[in-house]
């Protein structure tokens, strides 16, 4: 009996020991999980769009996770600035705020374009007929990518002044919200994008000059002399590429099943919300982690979750709610717009027997990526998350398609 009872006590000792904390992240998240409907909704109604440039599905989930990977790992490293005690808010270049945005920006430019390309190469390696071109690849990707990033830009960083003004912990806030913002206003900046492709010259010099604008952006960065902004640039490349493509294939796996989803658009609406949640879980982990980690309060020489075991149960603690809310509004959001579903009942047990599944790997995933890139001789913050939300992005594609074949609505 005591020992059913311990995970209960330690609960309560998590909440009583930061009640606003807890707090806010829970907000968050739900808030979260109501907003990313909206990329739902957004998805289900370009059907006609997916079905008109077969491979823009391919690049849907990348997309968004990408500006996740990006701007979710800026948040965690100004979270662990913030607990260290050097962040200050100012607008020069050579800060470290400065410094993060600049990184930041600079990332966004050149996955956008790495994006492009691979969705391309494996749209053709998987089978996907008639896809649309590189170019028309690289305009969509580049042009709606810094559409949203800018926004998201702007949203971190109101998020974080908000943080310190308000003494709230980043690490429990920020990925949430950055996950919502990059479901919220992707979509659409890829779907405005798109009315810049199939033009005879615009589309090819559009891409062009996205294509120089990146390598301006990378070679400069490496060149300044702004050690910080070098290192981010330099470590994150690699690990967003990766990425990258562990998104890209999350997308290829929708883009087989867009028949399936076609059919219960309220299934396709449930995508974008599920694995935001997900990214959002494991980015919570990831990012508290990580500020133990360099903190010192975990040690990095074995792999062990018992130094972050209150961590993992405040997940699990977040997970059931979260994910039982996600497949309650999916539905609902499909019957306020007219679009099909299986009923209520089914698009709830897929949310929640594809939650399950993806929980137990949120906390594998997030922590063990933490810790192998602090062993090998990485920052953290710049590693985990991309690796996390990627990984959960696929992660989640296949639960949830698992679930949907399991509950028999395939």
């Amino acid at each position: 009996m005591l020992q059913r009872l311990r995970p209960v006590r330690r609960f309560r000792a998590l909440v009583r020991s930061d009640p606003v904390g807890f707090g806010a992240g829970f907000v968050a998240l739900v808030v979260s999980a109501f907003a990313s409907l909206t990329a739902g909704l957004t998805l289900a109604s370009i059907t006609g769009t997916l079905e008109e440039l077969p491979g823009l599905l391919v690049l849907v989930p990348a997309a968004i996770g990408m500006r996740g990977n990006v701007f979710g790992a800026l948040g965690s490293r100004l979270g662990t600035s913030i607990h260290s005690g050097t962040f200050t808010v100012s607008r020069r270049l050579d800060t470290v705020v400065g410094q993060n945005v600049a990184a930041a920006l600079a990332l966004s430019l050149s996955t956008s374009l790495l994006l492009a390309v691979l969705a391309k190469a494996v749209s053709i390696a998987f089978g996907v007929a008639d896809t649309i071109s590189v170019a028309d690849f690289v305009v969509i990707s580049v042009v709606g990518g810094m559409l949203s990033s800018v926004i998201a830009l702007v949203v971190v960083m109101g998020v974080t002044a908000g943080c310190v003004r308000w003494n709230l912990d980043l690490d429990n806030v920020h990925t949430p919200i950055v996950t919502t913002v990059g479901d919220v206003v992707t979509l659409p900046s890829l779907f405005l994008a798109t009315y810049l492709v199939g033009i005879r010259w615009v589309t090819p010099s559009i891409a062009v000059v996205c294509t120089v604008a990146t390598a301006v952006a990378i070679i400069a960065s490496q060149r300044a002399r702004l050690p910080l902004l070098r290192q981010i640039v330099r470590e994150s490349v690699p690990v967003l590429a990766l990425a990258g493509l562990v998104d890209v294939i999350a997308g290829i796996t929708v883009e087989k099943r867009l028949e399936s989803f076609a059919e219960f658009p309220a299934l396709l609406i449930l995508i974008p919300p599920f694995l935001g949640q997900s990214g959002s879980l494991g980015g919570i982990l990831a990012s508290r982690v990580s500020t133990k980690l360099n903190l010192g309060l975990v040690s990095p020489s074995r792999f062990s979750l018992r130094p972050v075991a209150d961590d993992v149960l405040l997940i699990c603690v977040y997970a059931l709610p979260v994910f039982l809310l996600v497949g309650v509004s999916s539905d609902l959001a499909a019957a306020l717009v007219g679009l099909r579903s299986p009923g209520v009942l089914d698009v709830i047990g897929v949310a929640v027997l594809a939650g399950a599944m993806t929980t137990v790997l949120i906390v594998l995933i997030a922590y063990f990526a933490a810790v192998a890139a602090y062993r090998l001789g990485f920052d953290p913050d710049n590693h985990g998350i991309p690796i996390v939300t990627s990984s959960l992005d696929l992660v989640g594609a296949f639960s949830v398609i698992l679930a949907i074949v399991a509950l028999g609505l395939t």
